[in-house]
């Protein structure tokens, strides 16, 4: 029996689930794209998936590569928890193969989806039938204790629309985005941040240049250093400082 092709594809979770899509798939590729080259990422808005992404590389190396060494590393404060897909994705194999195999691949995962969303109807139907039971949109929403929702940019539309970085509230936490290649080490960044009070470490992405977390003791430390660096000039770069999202 001839052996499973080797899988080129991450699997990612627990992923901040407020974050848009968009803005994941672009702090994702910051993160993943060093290992080797990125040919799509996956980041879905439905209820089930979120949470969750697909990052897959042109090379299955890369892919074992990112898992060893990234496992763990947190994006917007959450750690990354990382596998090899089980299955290739629909890039790796419309780019390795023919027309005839894209299309048997689509037909099994068309097949495998549909027979997910019988289980699923059938297993409600059973659901539906004990006493008491609501209708899936009928059931009140869960919330996590103490949690606070993000509050919407002016003019967003919905309940779930994300706060443009620029605008995000204040946490003790700061995303450096934009760094020059000099100055992506911790002694450099050290330096530029750690004159701020409560200064307590630089947190470097590993493999990826251009981007950092820096971290202090209490909000009032960051607030001072994004307020005084936002902008600052790095060699022949500008930087941009953002507080990480919660």
């Amino acid at each position: 029996m001839a052996s499973s092709p080797p899988i080129s594809t991450v699997y990612v979770r627990n992923l901040e689930e407020r974050v848009k899509p968009e803005a994941l798939k672009e702090v994702l590729h910051a993160v993943f794209s060093d290992y080797g080259t990125v040919i799509d990422i996956v980041a879905k808005r439905n209820l089930k998936a979120k949470g969750q992404a697909f990052v897959v590389f042109d090379r299955p190396e890369s892919a074992i590569q990112a898992v060893e060494e990234i496992q763990g590393f947190e994006i917007f404060d959450k750690p990354m928890q990382l596998a090899l897909a089980r299955t290739r994705s629909d890039a790796t194999v419309l780019k390795t193969g023919n027309k005839d195999e894209f299309e048997l691949h689509q037909r099994r995962r068309l097949a495998e989806k549909d027979k997910k969303k019988a289980a699923e109807a059938a297993e409600e139907q059973k659901r539906l039938k004990r006493p008491g039971a609501l209708p899936a949109g009928d059931r009140p929403a869960k919330t996590a204790r103490g949690l606070k929702p993000t509050a919407p940019a002016a003019g967003a539309g919905g309940p779930n629309a994300v706060v443009p970085d620029e605008y995000l509230p204040p946490n003790k936490i700061l995303f450096v985005q934009g760094l020059p290649d000099d100055y992506h080490d911790i002694e450099a960044l050290t330096g530029v941040f750690g004159r701020f009070e409560g200064f307590r470490e630089v947190r470097l992405v590993p493999g990826r240049k251009g981007i950092a977390f820096i971290e202090y003791e209490a909000e009032a430390g960051a607030i001072t250093a994004k307020e005084n660096t936002a902008g600052m000039a790095l060699g022949d770069k500008f930087i941009k400082v953002t507080y990480q999202r919660q």
